[in-house]
């Protein structure tokens, strides 16, 4: 079983979307010596990243080879997996229905999925949108029967109708804590907020994305397919590529972060961020923008987002994801402040230095991204 791990801090059915939508012809580029350097003594095969600066994404940084025993090396234009940095992506859409009135950030989960709520557990009736999207639900991380987890690699089924299978069952779970206390990483409340957008209004998830945050945004180049083709990056594990079906998590995954992207995509969608801030997003209202990216609880986690008051040494407030499926690794910072962000894929996990290899082009370009936070 792969699943989405990473933690949202820092270092401290209708019609469906196509699984691939075309994108622009990736380019060669001169290798960025950074992130060369960066994967030096790793495994890592490839990476790339992009510096946003005052709202503007800079041009995009890439080293290393797509895929591991092939001579193709990594170019500008290639989609990576972001794995759980696609939350924020999710709960936009969430925000998006509230702001239309389809869906309440106040109503109960027994009153979303009203047909669940008999065989859910008492615990999690009271459960709200925030409360799901923000890790204080009181959920589990994950569902923790592999061997029913598995089965979603051959299911046929619709995908809402594959979710609502396995939420239906993780609504069975002991809670790990209580609802609205303190926050406790879960995909499972990212799964049954898509299934609440499903049923509020009788879309797939994968559909909902693509009309309602990515066209609008100018995102053409996402793909909810897990398995790309021989021309793009691939994950890898045990060194090698990650290219049997049960390497990744099944499709229905997506909505916890099992999505791919250009790095011009991502951009676009964190930059939207950055203005959001300010009250000029393109598809949220200020106040909701705001919203999102405020700590729940006095904690730190935010709605899809992490927010520090320093990241590596530099000075915040930031907003912070990593994400990883085991076979890839993404990681992300904004300073809404000052418009400025970072964001950093490899094409590997953490058991061959992707983490490590990310971590290290991150500690040296955000110097020129953040200042550094002030002596005491």
């Amino acid at each position: 079983m792969i699943l989405n791990r990473r933690h949202a801090l820092l270092g401290s059915l209708a019609a469906t979307a196509p699984l691939g939508m075309a994108h622009a012809e990736a380019r060669p580029v001169a290798p960025s010596p950074v992130l060369t350097e960066a994967m030096t003594g790793t495994a890592t095969p490839g990476m790339a990243a992009v510096v946003i600066r005052a709202e503007t994404a800079e041009p995009e940084q890439v080293a290393g080879l797509r895929r591991h025993g092939r001579p193709d090396l990594v170019k500008t234009g290639d989609r990576w997996h972001l794995g759980s940095d696609g939350k924020a992506m999710t709960v936009t859409l969430i925000a998006r229905l509230v702001e239309r009135g389809v869906l309440s950030w106040d109503r109960p989960l027994s009153r979303l999925l009203p047909d669940l709520a008999a065989d859910m557990r008492a615990e999690y009736r009271n459960v709200t949108l925030p409360d799901l999207l923000s890790h204080r639900a009181g959920l589990p991380e994950n569902h923790d029967d592999i061997a029913f987890f598995a089965t979603f690699h051959t299911d046929r089924t619709p995908l809402p109708v594959q979710r609502l299978r396995y939420i239906k069952t993780a609504l069975a779970d002991a809670p790990v804590g209580h609802a609205g206390g303190t926050p406790s990483y879960s995909n499972t409340g990212l799964l049954i907020a898509a299934a609440v957008a499903e049923r509020a209004t009788g879309r797939s998830f994968e559909s909902l994305m693509a009309s309602e945050v990515f066209r609008p945004l100018g995102m053409t180049g996402f793909s909810f397919n897990q398995t790309p083709g021989l021309d793009e990056p691939c994950g890898h594990i045990e060194g090698r590529p990650a290219d049997r079906p049960t390497d990744s998590n099944p499709s229905m995954f997506a909505p916890a972060g099992a999505m791919r992207f250009t790095l011009a995509d991502w951009s676009r969608f964190c930059i939207d961020h950055l203005k959001g801030e300010k009250g000029r997003g393109r598809i949220l209202r200020g106040e909701t923008y705001r919203f999102l990216h405020s700590p729940q609880g006095g904690e730190s986690f935010a709605l899809g987002w992490g927010v520090a008051p320093s990241v590596a040494g530099r000075k915040g407030p930031a907003l912070t994801h990593a994400g990883s499926d085991g076979n890839w690794y993404a990681l992300v910072a904004l300073f809404p402040q000052t418009g400025n962000g970072l964001l950093l894929v490899a094409n590997a996990g953490e058991a061959m230095g992707g983490e490590k290899a990310v971590f290290a082009a991150f500690r040296s370009l955000v110097l020129s991204v953040a200042d550094p936070v002030e002596p005491a």
